[in-house]
């Protein structure tokens, strides 16, 4: 089956297939069928990103169930406001590149391109910020397992909530870096013009990504930093 180009309508041959875009791969029967395709793959990762995140919820909760008292003490190491300032960051970022999704959609590629920006400074900024928390709990002790030597902290096994926080939070960003070198390249495309109304599909399946990475510190937020 060829591929029909509809985006010259004002050609003087409307009816005559045309070779099809670069982007368009030959086993998709359409470019419908290429976008759901690519859509369909995406959710499929994400479901097994959320199995696996829930392996950590769960350990989460039975930890937290064996250690209450403990887990309220241990939760005030953390700052609040670090986290709620990391929260809004992400926030706004999944609005930008949601944003950015419809730019193309409107063939306003310079603009989607800012709004990629955009969302990579604050994908930035959410590092750069746990970047500061960990460096504390670095220099205080506050580590998971045996690296664990702070003694500020009542209750039985501190060390155990720092684990799983660690883990949790660690874990969370390393998607986070995997998210902002995904828009990088993302960002240098779209300047080179390579997206467009008529295709977009890069863009759009790395902003699903990007709301379940959102999606996954809205809830360990209050889970780590709100437990009191």
């Amino acid at each position: 089956m060829q591929y029909m180009d509809t985006s010259h309508p004002s050609s003087p041959h409307p009816l005559i297939p045309s070779a099809p875009p670069s982007w368009f791969q030959h086993h998709f029967a359409d470019a419908d069928q290429q976008r759901d395709a690519a859509k369909l793959g995406m959710w499929v990762f994400l479901l097994t990103e959320v199995l696996f995140f829930g392996g950590l919820f769960c350990a989460y909760a039975i930890y937290r169930a064996w250690n209450p008292g403990m887990f309220t003490n241990a939760h005030l190491a953390l700052d609040w406001r670090l986290g709620g300032l990391n929260t809004l960051v992400l926030v706004a970022s999944s609005v930008t590149i949601a944003v950015a999704i419809r730019s193309l959609q409107l063939n306003r590629r310079s603009e989607a391109a800012r709004l990629l920006v955009a969302t990579w400074l604050l994908a930035a900024t959410f590092m750069v910020i746990k970047y500061f928390e960990y460096s504390h709990k670095f220099h205080v002790g506050q580590l998971p397992g045996k690296f664990y030597t702070y003694t500020g902290i009542e209750g039985t096994n501190p060390h155990v909530f720092f684990s799983i926080y660690f883990g949790m939070t660690g874990l969370h960003g390393l998607h986070v870096l995997v998210g902002m070198a995904v828009i990088a390249w993302l960002i240098i495309r779209t300047r080179r013009g390579d997206f467009s109304s008529a295709y977009y599909t890069p863009v759009e399946v790395t902003g699903l990504y990007w709301h379940l990475v959102d999606m996954v510190w809205i809830f360990l937020f209050p889970l780590l930093y709100l437990i009191g």
